[in-house]
């Protein structure tokens, strides 16, 4: 008798996890806000905001979050932004960090989608979500 308690306990445990799954997501994104390159120098020291841009570029796409092809993306145009302001060597590391760091699954402030709770991973926007967006960046003083 004792096992068939342990057993169904474990099945509703089993169940109860998998109906939550399957609810919709209720997250809310929190206001944009960027500290420019994260762990990593904005510019060389004679320019310390040379590629600051592109780092903040790249700040608002993963607020914004989305799909694991979207956050390529926005490694990808990282990438390019900062060849232009400063060297394909520099770039390919950054790509590189961006990359190895910015997984959405990651305890980190930086990770792909900080703008969400860490629950949301990787998810196209709504269009409520993308409206909510908008308007959060329109009253933004980043």
């Amino acid at each position: 008798m004792m096992q068939k308690l342990k057993w169904r306990g474990a099945v509703l445990v089993w169940l109860m996890g998998v109906s939550l799954l399957g609810c919709s997501y209720t997250g809310q994104l929190e206001p944009f806000r960027t500290d420019g390159c994260s762990s990593f120098p904005d510019g060389p020291p004679e320019e310390p905001e040379r590629w600051r841009g592109c780092c903040v570029q790249h700040d608002r796409a993963y607020w914004i979050g989305g799909s694991s092809e979207q956050r390529r993306q926005a490694d990808d145009e990282l990438a390019i932004c900062v060849e232009k302001a400063e060297s394909k060597m520099l770039a390919d590391v950054m790509w590189a960090g961006v990359r190895a760091g910015g997984s959405p699954y990651w305890f980190t402030e930086y990770r792909w989608s900080y703008g969400w709770p860490y629950t949301r991973g990787y998810r196209e926007l709504t269009p409520e979500e993308e409206a909510l967006a908008k308007a959060l960046l329109e009253e933004g003083s980043w």
